[in-house]
């Protein structure tokens, strides 16, 4: 497993909203031991900004393609992912 350092943005579209997915999502990163933040969006989507080791990343967006099982995930954007510097951020939270 690399040290290196990578984020990830996630838009997620489809019945994600009052279906308990940022609380999945939540989880999911907490277990992988990523940091950054699941949010709801305007729009109806849920956004999701994650920093870790590229294979923890790769787990997350694999669930996030599934979402619990009450969410029916229509599309998942992928739209950042660059290195980071310094110190993980290990702190994961629910906007």
């Amino acid at each position: 497993m690399s040290d290196t350092l990578f984020r990830l943005r996630l838009l997620i579209r489809g019945r994600v909203q009052g279906v308990g997915f940022r609380w999945f999502v939540f989880h999911e990163a907490r277990r992988l031991g990523l940091g950054g933040y699941v949010r709801n969006r305007g729009d109806g989507g849920v956004e999701v900004e994650a920093e870790g080791p590229e294979d923890a990343l790769n787990s997350l967006e694999d669930v996030c393609r599934g979402g619990p099982p009450a969410a029916s995930v229509e599309r998942l954007e992928r739209l950042e992912r660059a290195p980071l510097s310094g110190a993980p951020d290990t702190a994961f939270e629910i906007r």
